[in-house]
């Protein structure tokens, strides 16, 4: 398998070191060692030896922000942003846009493209946006030769802690919790991959909402009630009984926004929720989760709102305050 970093060389170098292996560490079940990578290319170093790896993928598979989608305000790719637009015009490319749809333009033998990201319908998004690149840069692709199916993953990943590294030995170890689901639409290119413990569904939408609206969607709330109130920790801000007062009655509420099919989950879906929110060892910063706000906002919390979960509106305003204060102290 070959990685592909779109901005730093940092975790390529780091990897790198020590031959591409690395420490998964699973609370309270030890660590594993992973040794699937055999390299990771860093697409601003040279974008041709990533389009270039991609010809031997069967399935390529991308983890970006929000951000990483270059989206306007009406949900579209945004042309006019710098990096885009550079990639339209053929400089680089450099975004994950690009490189699809520049590699897609060359290519006729299968390929599926699976988002693991948090972008509420992500396949379909990321389809979205690399066929109104290819419109603009005048690129044709054999849309019957790809696939773009929905995903939804669930395990909590805080960042690694210098703490972790040390008592690892290994400066690239990943910490994560025990907990782990991913559920992902039945819609490949190619022979479907065995992949134990994988749910393969007709329709992820439902899944997918049961975890933005519940478990992301508390996380912001509790990002930034959290912050305001002082707190740095996950485990500290679920703590907190005016927070968890305020999680508890927004995911009440989210529950009865999902759809039929998964509706009755949701009371058992929040219980394990604060379970895992209460885990001490894994130390989630609420900064790491605050990060990007008005791109994760929109459908954390603003969409449940709208559909009548009149809790969400406690964490919109949890967000304006943290805004105010990072102003306040001129952070931004």
């Amino acid at each position: 398998m070959v990685g592909v970093s779109l901005r730093s060389a940092t975790v390529r170098d780091g990897l790198a070191a020590q031959d591409f292996a690395y420490d998964l560490v699973v609370q309270g079940q030890g660590a594993k060692r992973i040794e699937v990578l055999r390299d990771v290319l860093v697409a601003p170093e040279d974008p041709g030896a990533v389009l270039e790896a991609m010809q031997e993928a069967q399935i390529i598979s991308a983890t970006v922000t929000e951000k990483g989608y270059h989206l306007d305000t009406g949900g579209q790719l945004n042309l006019t942003d710098p990096s885009i637009a550079a990639d339209v015009a053929g400089q680089g490319p450099s975004t994950l846009i690009g490189l699809l749809a520049r590699h897609l333009a060359t290519r006729s033998t299968p390929l599926t493209v699976l988002s693991c990201d948090n972008r509420t319908g992500n396949g379909a998004v990321l389809r979205a946006a690399v066929a109104r690149f290819s419109q603009a840069a005048g690129l044709k692709i054999d849309w019957a030769a790809v696939r773009f199916p929905n995903a939804m993953v669930d395990r909590i990943t805080p960042a690694t802690t210098d703490a972790l590294r040390r008592a690892q030995g290994d400066p690239m170890a990943v910490p994560t919790e025990p907990f782990r689901e991913w559920v992902i639409e039945d819609d490949f290119a190619g022979p479907r991959p065995v992949w134990p413990g994988v749910q393969f569904v007709a329709d992820v939408a439902p899944h997918e909402l049961r975890k933005l609206r519940m478990l992301n969607g508390a996380h912001s709330l509790m990002a930034y009630a959290g912050l305001v109130r002082g707190h740095t920790f996950v485990h500290e801000a679920v703590a907190d009984p005016q927070i968890r007062a305020q999680i508890g009655a927004f995911m009440d509420d989210a529950g009865r926004t999902l759809p039929v099919s998964v509706r009755d989950e949701a009371p058992a879906y929040a219980r394990a929720l604060i379970a895992r929110f209460e885990n001490e060892e894994i130390r989630h910063r609420l900064e790491q989760i605050a990060m990007d706000g008005t791109q994760k906002l929109p459908y954390r919390l603003v969409a449940p709102l709208r559909e009548g979960a009149t809790a969400a509106a406690g964490g919109i305003a949890a967000w304006l305050e943290f805004c105010a204060a990072e102003v306040a102290r001129g952070a931004c």
